[in-house]
């Protein structure tokens, strides 16, 4: 009897201290009305639904930059992206710069704790082999190093873009290997060129079960980041519809599908209960795409603006038995938030050779206490330029034109708690306000740039 106790007592010691696995799942361009448990009615995503009600929804869940590079960057370092050098824009084939090796990245964190990693799907931190998934934390890689509307090696040759542009793609599936030159990687190796577009989502989700099974005896830290629903949309021939404006909610409808296969696959490896599964998007819909575009929902404008439906993006965050099932949670986080809000959950402690702007928001994320984040800085889609700021629930705004050089920049002050559409400028009826908020926005970006870091820069010959 005696010994039994000890024996039970051995295994509740080493069931309190075992390590979940991590499985972050991002997709790209999706809106935050693109899912039906975020209100859509164009869209059914019954498996992200049923995480959504086995878990927790974050509806002040925000990414740091409107587009990918920027955003990317920060998701992956804990740091606004202007802190790691990556706050310019987005990085195209021709690109010399990419995420510093010297960063800690979450791979890192995790990898520093004997935890197996991959990366399967869009990197765009990066295309030279110095700065890809592997020199960053990474044990495996699969999948595009950059936007699937970019080529190799030049990004010329394009086909024609925009709507009619897309349209055209989307009836002739074949175009993903005749109108395109997007690499497909292994490692820092090209072994697809160009990458069968059609088959990518479900590739990497193959790449992404067999890694789960293999590891599924120790502990593992997997991020999948989706290439679609960015255009060029395309699907697995049989999923095909010549029909262009079905394409957008079919795709989406597939990604949850291979959604579903993941989590089967961690029920069927009984590892629902040691692992926590995030599922976000790296930011806003791309409106001007129309049809091919997301919907943010009552969200204002989408991808590239700084708008809310630009940077609030939809979040479930799933872990049987940790975080409360079928529960809401509204308050401010942010994407970089993530890497010291994981290490407290999966109790990996997070050692940091240098600082970063994330939090530890494991409370709000267990619902045992609210976010502790008050403030977010806004930065501008292409220049990095602080734009605005957030505190608490008030959000200051300055808009500059950036083709029309005469244009005024507008000054917006908005509520987000009653007004989450951002419709009603209260500007002009604060103006203590306005500039109480701007004055903290530019303290805290030259904080941000004064301890900047330098990013990679490829060497020269």
């Amino acid at each position: 009897m005696h010994h039994w106790f000890i024996l039970g007592l051995a295994i509740s010691t080493l069931a309190a201290t075992e390590q979940r696995n991590v499985i972050l799942i991002m997709t790209d361009d999706q809106g935050y009305g693109d899912l039906s448990c975020f209100g859509s009615k164009a869209i059914k995503t019954p498996h992200l639904d049923q995480l959504a009600s086995e878990g927790r929804k974050f509806t002040s869940f925000m990414v740091a930059s409107p587009v990918c590079t920027p955003s990317r960057a920060a998701l992956m370092t804990g740091c606004y992206p202007k802190r790691v050098g990556l706050h310019k824009g987005v990085l195209f084939p021709k690109s010399e710069t990419g995420l510093n090796p010297t960063e800690w990245t979450i791979a890192d964190h995790f990898k520093s704790h004997r935890y197996a990693t991959a990366c399967f799907g869009k990197w765009h931190l990066g295309h030279h082999p110095q700065v890809l998934p592997t020199s960053n934390g990474f044990d495996h890689y699969y999948g595009i190093p950059y936007s699937n509307d970019m080529n190799h090696p030049d990004n010329s040759g394009k086909p024609k873009m925009g709507a009619e542009g897309m349209d055209t793609l989307w009836i002739d599936p074949e175009s993903t290997l005749t109108k395109w030159q997007t690499p497909l990687l292994q490692d820092t190796t090209i072994i697809e060129l160009p990458v069968d577009q059609r088959t990518i989502t479900r590739r990497c989700t193959d790449h992404a079960i067999t890694f789960i099974k293999n590891h599924r005896h120790s502990p593992f830290f997997l991020y999948l980041p989706y290439s679609m629903p960015h255009i060029p949309l395309y699907l697995p021939d049989e999923l095909h519809h010549p029909n262009p404006k079905k394409a957008y909610p079919l795709v989406i409808q597939h990604i949850d599908e291979q959604i579903g296969r993941i989590t089967q696959t961690l029920k069927d490896e009984n590892l629902t209960q040691k692992t926590i599964l995030i599922f976000t998007s790296d930011n806003g819909p791309w409106l001007i795409y129309k049809h091919h575009g997301g919907s943010a929902g009552h969200l204002r404008q989408g991808k590239s603006t700084n708008f809310e439906g630009g940077q609030r993006v939809p979040c479930i965050m799933w872990a049987p038995g940790l975080i409360p099932p079928n529960t809401t949670c509204p308050d401010l986080i942010a994407a970089f938030d993530l890497l010291p809000s994981l290490a407290t959950l999966t109790k990996t402690p997070l050692q940091l050779p240098a600082p970063i702007d994330g939090t530890d928001q494991s409370p709000a994320i267990l619902g045992t206490a609210p976010s502790s984040r008050r403030n977010f800085i806004y930065y501008n889609a292409w220049a990095g330029i602080a734009s605005g700021i957030r505190l608490d629930n008030w959000k200051f705004l300055q808009v500059q034109p950036r083709k029309n050089k005469n244009a005024k920049t507008a000054t917006y002050l908005f509520n987000l708690a009653t007004d989450p559409s951002e419709s009603n400028n209260l500007a002009s009826q604060q103006p203590e306000r306005v500039a109480k908020l701007r004055s903290l926005m530019e303290k805290a970006d030259s904080e941000i740039t004064r301890n900047s870091r330098p990013v990679w820069r490829m060497p020269k010959p």
